[in-house]
């Protein structure tokens, strides 16, 4: 995989409804949002910037060395976020933007690298996502797990909570089970943008599918554009939601401490 450059940007909002503050809580001693820069500098970005709607949250990623864009706290995605962030820092057009949640501080920092040289080697994408299989039936009916079908270039057809596609003979029995030879992949929430394209992105109003599903991504493949999916190089652990996932998180970081040691 060829080495590109490429800029960062980590959406922060702190009035998560679930777990709120949630870029400042505490995980294994530090703040989530440590962890998360922490991943971010580790992919070899040439810039890492926190975009947050939070003084405080502005305040700890500047102790972390970030630099740091203050953004509308009226951004409903992060996406949105995102392009305020690139429109103010000035970033020419044709610059590549991995979006790495705020809360997501055990993304493989190898992953944010590789989105950014899959957008780069596909042109014609304005936007690149990654993908891994799905190992259980479990995870395929889970409607949290976004599920994503690729045609033979790799590029999107459609990204759903359902589990797509739809295997006539295997799911239509009832105990829901994962056939043999399954072609099932798992969305990693995790983009690279060009900056242009985030402007038009955020001008479009949201689309009917996008709406339904609540899936944002769906509106670039509403309006005709394209989004290639590569196959993760390493399977990304679920970010953080709810102080379940904070304990789980917590849980997997000495598990990599350990294996570290």
């Amino acid at each position: 995989m060829a080495e590109v450059a490429f800029r960062v940007v980590i959406p922060a909002r702190y009035g998560a409804a679930r777990l709120p503050g949630k870029p400042l809580r505490e995980l294994a001693g530090r703040p989530l949002l440590a962890h998360v820069h922490e991943r971010a500098l580790a992919s070899g970005a040439e810039e890492v910037v926190v975009a947050t709607d939070h003084p405080e949250v502005a305040r700890v990623a500047e102790g972390l060395g970030a630099r740091v864009c203050l953004t509308d706290p009226g951004h409903a995605s992060g996406t949105e976020r995102l392009a305020e962030a690139v429109r103010l820092l000035g970033w020419p057009e044709g610059t590549l933007v991995v979006n790495l949640q705020g809360d997501e501080p055990l993304m493989p920092p190898e992953l944010l690298a590789q989105a950014a040289a899959d957008l780069a080697a596909h042109p014609q994408a304005p936007v690149a996502t990654l993908c891994t299989p799905i190992a259980t039936a479990a995870e395929l009916f889970d409607p949290h797990v976004v599920k994503v079908v690729r045609d033979a270039a790799g590029y999107a057809l459609y990204f759903s909570r359902a589990p797509i596609p739809w295997d006539r003979e295997a799911f239509g029995t009832t105990e829901a089970r994962l056939p043999p030879g399954s072609v099932h992949h798992r969305h990693i929430g995790l983009y690279a943008y060009r900056a242009g394209f985030l402007q038009r992105y955020v001008a479009w109003p949201p689309c009917p599918p996008e709406r339904l599903e609540s899936l944002e991504q769906l509106r670039v493949l509403w309006h005709g554009e394209r989004i290639h999916v590569a196959l993760a190089l390493r399977p990304a652990p679920p970010g953080v939601d709810t102080e379940e996932d904070l304990a789980r998180a917590e849980r997997l970081l000495r598990e990599e401490g350990r294996e570290a040691g």
